[in-house]
């Protein structure tokens, strides 16, 4: 996928969590496929995300932060656009999830899920986004949400929780940061091959009955969210904000 026309993204930086692998790295190629360059955050160093975006002829800055226990990230953004650029598009993509039954499942569990998925999630962003409007940017902000941001699931409860969570905030930030020219906007990816759902495929069962219910047939690949994050990533789309965009197969619509 390349740049040009209405997904150019040339001169502008891309700060994307969760960035080492599965839909984060997919997401990091793809903005700098467009021209973007990238700051990836996760918790471990990202050789193979770092080789594919400098093979791109983009510019590539690590930052290895753990946001289960997250550090001051107003001063980790302000560490970033001093050290690389300003981030002109933000995408909250770490996650984690924990599975157990609802009468078993641990306040450890709930909360270890709750802080990456949501808690880190609006703090980055409240800090990403002031120094948008600081600086009147025309700044873009992609979270990513779930099926279980319009479903219940199973075994799930934190994460599904987090994700309903993950909805809302979308639509409360768009109505607050419209004024400053910020789009706020969320991806709902459906069953994709990452390494959240290694459980569910190793599973014969669940993985029949997933695949029956997608009309496309198929688990989701990282590529899939290329088009769609591209789109919110735009510059030209300054008009669709708050929108929670469902990338799944069909799976809603069945």
């Amino acid at each position: 996928m390349s740049g040009g026309g209405l997904f150019d993204l040339t001169g502008k930086t891309a700060l994307v969590t969760g960035a080492r692998a599965g839909l984060g790295r997919g997401i990091a190629v793809a903005l700098a496929a467009a021209g973007a360059d990238v700051v990836g955050l996760g918790s471990h160093p990202m050789p193979e995300t770092r080789a594919a975006i400098e093979a791109l002829g983009r510019r590539f800055h690590e930052v290895v932060a753990d946001l289960s226990a997250p550090p001051d990230l107003d001063a980790l953004i302000g560490e970033v656009e001093a050290a690389f650029a300003p981030v002109d598009i933000l995408v909250n993509n770490a996650g984690i999830i924990r599975r157990a039954d609802v009468l078993d499942f641990t306040e450890a569990d709930w909360d270890a899920v709750m802080d990456v998925n949501l808690k880190s999630l609006f703090f980055l962003t409240q800090a990403a986004a002031r120094r948008m409007k600081a600086r009147g940017a025309a700044g873009r902000i992609i979270s990513i949400a779930s099926l279980l941001s319009f479903q219940g699931g199973i075994r799930v409860p934190s994460y599904t929780a987090s994700k309903h969570g993950v909805a809302g905030l979308t639509k409360l930030l768009a109505n607050e940061l419209a004024p400053a020219g910020i789009t706020v906007n969320a991806i709902a990816p459906g069953y994709m091959d990452t390494d959240n759902t290694t459980a569910l495929r190793a599973d014969p069962v669940r993985n029949r009955q997933i695949l029956e219910r997608i009309p496309a047939g198929r688990w989701g690949a990282p590529d899939d969210l290329a088009t769609a994050v591209l789109f919110l990533a735009a510059p030209a789309s300054s008009y669709v904000t708050g929108v929670v965009l469902p990338v799944d197969g069909g799976w809603l619509a069945r």
